[in-house]
C-alpha cells in the first residue's frame, strides 16, 4: 500500500513570525494514521525555522525549489545541501509556476531533480497542462513529454524518492478542480507511463499527487481514487484549519 503524502506549499507567503506560527497550528491537526504522511513547503528564508518547529513530528520540510550543483556561482539559486543544512529534506521542482512564469524548460527541470537525488532529497516533479492544451486534446502528450524529459537519467533505484504532482495549470489558483475523473484519468496514465519508462514495481509504488485548488470540501472524493495518493495544496495550506481538513481525508 502507497503511504498518502499530504503537502502544503507556502509559495511567497509567511514571515519568520507567520511560519512558525503556521507550522506550529499544522502539527496539532497532524494525524497519528500510518497512512499518510505531511509536507511543508515554507520559503527558503523560514525553512530553518520551520523545521526547528516541526522537530521532533513526522512532517517533512521541503523547499519549493532547489539547484543542482552543491555551490557555485548561481546567484538566486538555492543548493541541495542548502536545503538539508537548513532542516529540509525534499524539494517541489517543475511547478508550473516556475514553468509559466520563469520560463524554466524541461531540460532545467531535469537537471534540478537529478540534482535533488544525487543528494538524497525527495524530489518532487510536478507536470500538468495548460487549457489550451487540454481543450486541443494535447494533455497526455504533455504530460508524457514533461515526465519523460523531466526524468532523463534517474535511475529505477533512484525512484523510490521521486513522487510526481499532476497539476492541471488550469486549476492552480483558480478555484476550478479537475473532476475526480479527470483527475484519476491523468494519474493512471502517469502510472502506466512510469511502469513502460521504468518497471511496473517502480510505477505501483510511486505516489502521484493531484494539485489544484484542493480544498476540504473535494479532498474526500479525489483521494477515494485508486490512483491519488495525496494532494499539493496552495491557498488551502496558508489555513491550518483547511489544510488539517485536508490531511484528516476521510476515506470513502
Amino acid at each position: 500500500m502507497r503511504k498518502s503524502l499530504m503537502a502544503g506549499n507556502w509559495k511567497m507567503h509567511t514571515t519568520r513570525e507567520d511560519a512558525c506560527r503556521l507550522a506550529e497550528e499544522v502539527m496539532k491537526h497532524c494525524p497519528t494514521f500510518a497512512d499518510r504522511e505531511v509536507l511543508l513547503a515554507p520559503p527558503y528564508t523560514v525553512i530553518a525555522a520551520v523545521a526547528e518547529t516541526v522537530s521532533g513530528s513526522d512532517i517533512i520540510v521541503s523547499s519549493q525549489n532547489v539547484c543542482w550543483e552543491e555551490q557555485g556561482a548561481f546567484t538566486g539559486e538555492i543548493s541541495p545541501v542548502m536545503v538539508k543544512d537548513a532542516g529540509g529534506s525534499a524539494a517541489i521542482i517543475g511547478h508550473s509556476e516556475r514553468r509559466q512564469l520563469f520560463f524554466e524548460t524541461d531540460t532545467l527541470i531535469n537537471q534540478r531533480v537529478k540534482g535533488a537525488l544525487d543528494f538524497d532529497l525527495m524530489a518532487l516533479l510536478c507536470v500538468g497542462e495548460t487549457l489550451t492544451e487540454r481543450e486541443s486534446g494535447q494533455m497526455l502528450n504533455v504530460l508524457e513529454t514533461q515526465i519523460r524529459n523531466g526524468l532523463a537519467g534517474v535511475r529505477a533505484e533512484q525512484m523510490a524518492r521521486v513522487v510526481i504532482a499532476y497539476e492541471p495549470v488550469w486549476a492552480i489558483g483558480t478555484g476550478k478542480t479537475a473532476s475526480k475523473e479527470q483527475a484519476q484519468e491523468a494519474h493512471a496514465f502517469i502510472r502506466e507511463l512510469i511502469s513502460k519508462l521504468f518497471e511496473k514495481n517502480v510505477a505501483e509504488q510511486m505516489r502521484i499527487l493531484y494539485g489544484g485548488s484542493v480544498k476540504p470540501t473535494n479532498v474526500d472524493e479525489l483521494m477515494a481514487q485508486p490512483d491519488i495518493d495525496g494532494a499539493l495544496v496552495g491557498g488551502a495550506a496558508l489555513d491550518a484549519e483547511s489544510f488539517g481538513r485536508i490531511i484528516n481525508y476521510q476515506k470513502n
